[in-house]
């Protein structure tokens, strides 16, 4: 190979470098960031949506943000469906799983763990945006937020159906 036909190999790969560079920088995003307020986020002028959004607000806060479990009955119905592979429908089988995480004080507005990027209802359906921050698999000891997202579905008052992202846990 002739001294031009390397100098253009090595100019053709230090673009390419310099492009992947470029490219790398270009799709880092930027973090996902909560409410301060999060309890301002289930609210609403409309009253049934209102109502919805309340019920979702003390599944996220009471139940899941503070492990009062003995008070699902207040929010979930019986027959609640669960879409989750690693639980079992019904209020009986949610209330087991969740039976042995610690109970804490229901936390005031301003300082839930769980951080609450977006709360939408319509119709019979509320939606949650929660921020996920995950180990980043590029860099180990470095984490990146991502946006979780909880659904569920209301019935005469009460969370009657809940989706979300969920994989099957290992054994």
């Amino acid at each position: 190979m002739g001294a031009m036909t390397q100098h253009a190999v090595r100019l053709a790969s230090l673009v390419t470098y310099l492009s992947f560079l470029m490219a790398a920088s270009a799709i880092a995003q930027a973090p996902v960031v909560g409410s301060p307020d999060p309890e301002s986020l289930f609210t609403s002028p409309d009253p049934k949506l209102h109502a919805n959004k309340q019920v979702v607000l003390h599944i996220m806060r009471d139940l899941l943000e503070a492990g009062h479990w003995d008070d699902a009955p207040k929010y979930l119905t019986k027959e609640y469906i669960q879409h989750n592979p690693n639980v079992a429908s019904g209020l009986e089988p949610v209330m087991k799983f969740f039976s042995g995480r610690p109970s804490q004080p229901i936390p005031d507005r301003n300082s839930w763990r769980t951080k609450i990027v977006a709360v939408t209802a319509e119709a019979d359906r509320v939606v949650v945006a929660i921020v996920r921050e995950l180990p980043d698999p590029r860099t180990p000891g470095k984490t990146y937020t991502t946006t979780w997202f909880d659904m569920w579905r209301m019935k005469d008052g009460k969370a009657d159906e809940h989706w979300d992202y969920g994989t099957i846990a290992p054994r």
